[in-house]
């Protein structure tokens, strides 16, 4: 009997999406699941003897050893396998190989990049390290290289869908990540371009005033991380707490691990592809790590021939050395860069017919050290500022706390003593008479051990005082952070680590309340009504100067200061007002609105008032009419995209965060911006290092398929941690590492 046609049809059609669905199947197995980092089993390695690697409920791998070596080269394996291609992004960030995985998107980051001459510094550097840092290095690379020796076939999907294969890694890979992070917390020449531009078109004492290197409130050392006494604490021993604060990524900047050898036992966050922990705590101290800020890059502009690289300087001609670089591009043929190399650094900048130099402390001879394990050794103050003192950049707070009950904090780096200039301008470089003395010794820069008050507490402003004896320039933070801080640890004492995740996730501005208290002022001085204003008035009155993403005010503030900002900026160089985003602008314009100085506006409350009206039409035309109905955090999105899978179409936005609201400001204790936010908290206890609390934003793996690609975020975003484990470790699986037979 001949079977229905429609029957055949059916039949046909199962079969297909059978064999289809086999086929995703299979391809979501071999692309997706396969490369899955290994957390449990035996693995035959080059180590000496059997290391153990216990995985917690976060993935957090905990590496017992019975060598730092073998301890270095677990923790460069596994790293590797839950974050290679980040590792390798960085790396190829740095030292500028984008183009040659992504094309011609990659090719003016590269160029950057050949042109601060990342690899060349990173190369010579590694020539000069100290025998043990090269050591420290190489095991690390040892295991990353066991890693992609053993999984060529089973790599992470990113280099699947971008097709290349990795080559091995390096000592100076390492060094390459590290001189990532220095250039992303020491990047200031925009602002010596930005100054000149707006003294170029504008008042000089006004342009000045805008760009101050400290603030009324100046005075207690920079970043978002603190240290309490026991006087304060409930266990009667300090507190350290750090909340970092960098650009939002997928996966995020810091790898959590914890490190133990007969030498070494530290846990806390590391950086993907850099061996030893950044900031945490070993078994005897705890130490945080913010920005300092300090200005230790220089343009100089040079009087340069293109075509011989000759350039003068104090009246002779010299000889720049020329660098040729070959960027490889995919899909294209390679693209050439020809470096000039003058005394003060590669030619970075051409505007116009002018060429300028940039010097960086991070090319100097001899700063490029590797002193973290030495930090992370560390068992008391003199340890401790022994290994900081090799510290060479960026520049840094660090804070500190011991189970003695001592706090302490001390800035680190080679920070540049300038001769005959401040180093807010581009520099005649032909002179010869603006010059670097050397560096500030390390014993000169600013510190302190156990302050009276049982305190100390950062948040990026200027640590140096009104009569340090060394010119230094920089872009510190205004103090509205720091002021709340300070304030709010001073409110009570008996602070226990899940407490001050308050303090962490606080988003009080005094800044915007200030400026609300202005505007609301202003208006009622004027005795006039506007109905659309009134309603924006009212908000501002009632506003507890909470940054709260669900309210109206705060995105009327919002909208409110950047008016006033370019105001100010529009006073001193018409036309340049947009490019005015110097990070102490918000005590610029405070000092305005409070000292009211003739000459920058014809009527100070006009001004404001024209500004309430701006942003109230740039409100509406965001939000619409309805005032009390506005939302900030509609305004403060944020999208946190993977570099690769984010734009594989339709289930893309799947491995990306967002867009979400978000709630706080620059001048927040929480800073939240929508391109950074706290990148980790830390609450160390000293009196137990098992009620340590620690998180990081999105989670430890950046494998998709992974339980630990983003099961962190829920608690970041809603300020909640997770114990930081230590002594007292749940291991989920072990995983062991034995020599090879």
């Amino acid at each position: 009997m001949t079977q229905p046609p429609l029957a055949k049809i059916v039949r046909i059609v199962n079969t297909a999406v059978a064999l289809a669905l086999a086929v995703v199947l299979a391809l979501f197995y071999w692309y997706g699941w396969r490369p899955l980092p290994r957390r449990s089993g035996t693995i035959e390695s080059g180590v000496d003897a059997s290391v153990f690697v216990r995985f917690d409920t976060l993935g957090v791998p905990h590496i017992s050893a019975a060598s730092e070596e073998d301890a270095l080269f677990v923790q460069g394996y596994v790293t590797a396998q839950d974050r290679l291609w980040q590792m390798d992004a960085l790396r190829r960030y740095a030292g500028g190989d984008l183009a040659e995985i992504l094309g011609t998107a990659g090719l003016e980051s590269d160029r950057e990049s050949r042109r601060m001459r990342l690899r060349r510094i990173a190369e010579q550097a590694y020539t000069v390290l100290p025998p043990a840092d090269r050591a420290v290095l190489a095991a690390y690379a040892r295991g990353v290289n066991q890693f992609l020796a053993t999984h060529r076939d089973n790599l992470p999907l990113e280099f699947t869908l971008l097709g290349y294969q990795p080559r091995p890694w390096s000592a100076i890979d390492c060094m390459l990540i590290s001189l990532h992070m220095f250039r992303t917390l020491t990047t200031t020449w925009r602002d010596e371009v930005v100054k000149r531009a707006m003294l170029a078109e504008g008042d000089a004492a006004k342009v000045n005033f805008l760009f101050p290197v400290r603030a009324e409130g100046d005075g207690q050392p920079g970043s978002n991380a603190w240290a309490i006494a026991g006087s304060r604490t409930a266990s009667g021993k300090p507190i350290l707490s750090n909340d970092m604060h960098l650009e939002y990524s997928l996966p995020g900047i810091w790898y959590m691990a914890h490190l133990t050898a007969p030498s070494l036992d530290v846990s806390g966050v590391t950086i993907p592809g850099v061996p030893g922990v950044v900031v945490g705590h070993n078994q005897r101290i705890a130490w945080g790590i913010t920005s300092l800020q300090v200005d230790v890059q220089d343009l100089y502009v040079e009087t340069f021939d293109d075509r011989t690289g000759r350039y003068l300087y104090r009246g002779q001609v010299e000889q720049a050395r020329a660098e040729r670089e070959i960027i490889r591009v995919k899909g294209q043929a390679a693209n050439e860069l020809a470096v000039w190399v003058t005394r003060h650094g590669p030619i970075f900048l051409a505007e116009g017919k002018e060429r300028m130099a940039l010097r960086w402390t991070a090319a100097e001879p001899g700063i490029l050290q590797f002193p973290l394990l030495e930090i992370d050794r560390a068992q008391n103050w003199q340890q401790f500022t022994t290994a900081l003192s090799r510290w060479g950049g960026p520049g840094s707070n660090f804070v500190y706390a011991d189970v003695d009950g001592n706090i302490g904090y001390h800035a680190a780096g080679k920070l540049p003593i300038r001769r005959g200039y401040q180093g807010d301008l581009p520099a005649d470089g032909a002179k010869g008479d603006c010059e670097w003395d050397g560096f500030i010794p390390f014993d000169q820069l600013p510190a302190v051990f156990n302050p009276p008050g049982g305190m100390i507490a950062t948040a990026n402003q200027n640590p140096f005082p009104a009569n340090y004896p060394f010119p230094v320039n920089g872009n510190f933070a205004s103090p509205y952070r720091v002021r709340q801080i300070r304030d709010l640890l001073s409110a009570h004492n008996g602070w226990r680590p899940g407490d001050l995740l308050a303090v962490q996730k606080d988003v009080y501005s005094s800044q915007y309340r200030f400026l609300a208290d202005q505007v609301v002022a202003a208006y009622e001085k004027r005795q006039g009504h506007n109905a659309t204003l009134e309603t924006a008035v009212s908000l501002l009155r009632a506003w507890n100067g909470q940054m709260e993403q669900d309210q109206a005010a705060p995105l009327l503030m919002a909208l409110i200061y950047l008016q006033v900002r370019t105001a100010a900026a529009e006073s001193a160089a018409p036309g340049k007002g947009d490019s005015y985003q110097f990070t102490m602008a918000p005590s610029v314009v405070e000092e305005l609105l409070l000292r009211r100085p003739q000459g920058w506006f014809r009527d100070y409350d006009e001004m404001l008032l024209r500004a309430l009206a701006d942003a109230v039409e740039e409100g509406t035309r965001m939000q619409g009419r309805s005032i009390r109905h506005w939302q900030y955090g509609a305004y403060l999105k944020v999208e946190i995209r993977h570099p690769v899978f984010g734009h594989i179409p339709v289930i893309g936005k799947y491995f990306d965060i967002g867009p979400v609201a978000m709630s706080g400001s620059g001048t927040t204790v929480k800073q939240t911006s929508q391109r950074l936010a706290p990148s980790m908290r830390m609450n160390a206890d000293l009196g137990d290092w098992d009620r340590s609390l620690l998180n990081i934003p999105i989670g430890e793996s950046g494998q998709p398929l992974s339980g630990h690609y983003k099961d962190e975020w829920s608690a970041y975003y809603n300020g909640r941690s997770y114990p930081m484990a230590f002594r007292a470790v749940q291991a989920k699986s072990t995983l062991e590492f034995r020599p090879a037979k």
